[in-house]
C-alpha cells in the first residue's frame, strides 16, 4: 500500500484519534486508484479519513450526493478494520468489555457498541459481528490501535486471541438503489439493518461478484440503506469495477462524510469525546439494559436509575443569516434557557447541494435545559433547530 504522511484534509473527520500516529496507509482502494491516476483520473486527490487515506471526491459533489440520496453509490469503506475474536472463553470475555449484547447476539448479524473505562467514559466505538459461532469487531482505523491496547489490558487469564484481519478490506454500496445494484450483480437484500448473510466470517464467502468470493453485511443509517461487500485485498480493485459497471456512482470520502452528518450519526474522536458519558450520546442503540456485567456499567446503570445526564448529541439544521456562510464545528450555540453561558457546541458541520438548494446538516452537543420550549438555539450569524426526527430532504426546491 501507499504510505504517505498528511495533514488533515476533511475537518474533523481526519483528525487523528488518541493514540494514532501521524502516518497513514492508503486504502487498497484509493493505491490502486492512485495508480491508474494518470490515465483514468488525473485529478484524484487523497485525504485523510478515519485514519486512511482515501479519495475525497471522485465527482461532482451534488452528484455524489445526489448518489448517495437518490441512487446507489460506491465508496470505498478501506479505512474499517476487521478483529477476529477467538478463543473458548471469546464471547463472556468480550461481552465484558462492550455496552451491547454479544453472548445473546443472533448469528450472523451485528450490534453497535461503545467501549467504556471503569469511570464510564467512551474509549471508542466499534461493531461486533457474529457469523456462526465467530466473533469479530469492526473498528474504524483511527481508533485500532488504542482499543486493542486497551482490550490487552483486561486478557488476564481468558482464553481469547485478538486476531486482526489485515487480507480483508471492503467497499461500500449506500443509497436507496443500492439493492437493485446488488440483484445485478446475484447478491441478496438484507431488509434487517446489522445482518449478514450466511457463513459470514470474514474468511467465508457469501456469494461472489464477477467470480470474486464477498461477504456482504447491512450497515446502519437512518436516511438510507448502507451495505458493506468484504473481500481479499488483491480482489478489491476488481470488485470497484465490476460495481460500477453494474451502475453505481464513484462517490469520495468528501460526501460520505455529509450523509453522516445529515444522518446524524456521530462519529468518535469528532463529535463523541472520552470524557463523554454513554447517555450523553443518545445512542441507545449502543446499550443494553439486560446483559451481564461489562466495564464501565454501574456508571451507565445508575445515570439509568438514579437520573439524567445534563447534556445530550442531537442532529441539528443550521440556518445561516447569509446563504453559504457555514459556521465552523467548535461554534458555541445559545438558548433564552440559559443566560450568560453557552448552551451547546456544534461539533460537525455540512452543506448539502440538492436540486439547486443548499441546506446546512450539524451534529451539536446540547444542553438538557436548552430543549425547553423548543426554542431554536443561536450563534453569531444564524439559528440551529434541533431535529426531533430524519431530515425531509424531499423539500428541496429548485432555484
Amino acid at each position: 500500500m501507499t504510505r504517505a504522511t498528511t495533514e488533515p484534509v476533511l475537518d474533523g473527520a481526519s483528525q487523528p484519534a488518541e493514540g494514532q500516529t501521524a502516518e497513514l496507509l492508503a486504502t487498497p482502494l484509493a493505491a490502486s486508484l492512485t495508480t491508474a491516476s494518470s490515465v483514468a483520473t488525473p485529478a484524484l486527490e487523497l485525504a485523510a479519513y478515519r485514519g486512511a487515506l482515501t479519495p475525497l471526491h471522485l465527482d461532482a459533489p451534488e452528484v455524489e450526493t445526489g448518489a448517495l440520496l437518490r441512487g446507489a453509490a460506491v465508496h470505498d469503506l478501506g479505512w474499517l478494520r476487521r478483529v477476529g475474536v477467538r478463543g473458548e472463553d471469546r464471547a463472556r470475555w468480550l461481552s465484558g468489555m462492550v455496552t451491547n449484547a454479544v453472548e445473546t447476539l443472533p448469528e450472523h448479524s451485528g450490534a453497535y457498541n461503545l467501549v467504556l473505562n471503569a469511570q464510564g467514559r467512551i474509549q471508542g466505538d466499534l461493531y461486533v459481528w457474529r457469523g456462526g459461532d465467530d466473533l469479530e469487531v469492526e473498528i474504524a482505523a483511527d481508533q485500532t490501535e488504542a482499543l486493542l491496547g486497551h482490550f490487552d489490558r483486561f486478557i488476564i487469564m481468558d482464553d481469547v486471541e485478538l486476531v486482526p484481519l489485515p487480507q480483508w478490506s471492503a467497499l461500500g454500496i449506500t443509497g436507496p438503489d443500492a439493492e437493485l445494484i446488488l440483484g445485478k450483480l446475484g447478491l441478496p437484500a438484507l431488509p434487517e439493518e446489522l445482518s449478514s448473510v450466511a457463513g459470514s466470517a470474514a474468511g467465508s464467502a457469501a456469494g461472489s461478484v464477477a467470480g470474486i468470493p464477498v461477504r456482504l453485511d447491512r450497515g446502519y443509517g437512518t436516511l438510507v440503506p448502507h451495505y458493506a461487500l468484504w473481500a481479499a485485498v488483491g480482489q478489491i480493485p476488481a470488485l470497484w469495477q465490476a460495481l460500477v459497471a453494474a451502475g453505481a456512482t464513484p462517490v469520495g470520502a468528501a460526501s460520505l462524510e455529509t450523509l453522516r452528518i445529515v444522518e446524524g450519526v456521530p462519529a468518535y474522536g469528532i463529535d463523541i469525546q472520552s470524557r463523554d458519558l454513554a447517555q450523553e450520546t443518545s445512542q441507545t442503540r449502543a446499550l443494553s439494559f439486560t446483559k451481564g456485567c461489562y466495564l464501565g456499567q454501574e456508571i451507565v446503570e445508575r445515570i439509568r436509575s438514579r437520573g439524567q445526564v445534563h447534556r445530550f448529541l442531537r442532529a441539528v439544521e443550521v440556518l445561516p443569516e447569509r446563504t453559504g456562510d457555514l459556521p465552523a464545528a467548535g461554534t458555541e450555540l445559545f438558548s433564552p434557557n440559559i443566560a450568560g453561558k453557552p448552551a451547546g457546541t456544534l461539533t460537525s458541520v455540512t452543506a448539502l447541494q440538492l436540486d439547486g438548494a443548499l441546506r446546512v446538516f450539524g451534529i451539536a452537543m446540547v444542553r438538557a435545559e436548552a430543549e425547553i420550549g423548543n426554542h431554536p438555539l443561536t450563534y453569531p450569524s444564524g439559528q440551529a433547530l434541533v431535529l426531533k426526527a430524519v431530515p425531509k430532504l424531499t423539500k428541496f426546491t429548485t432555484a
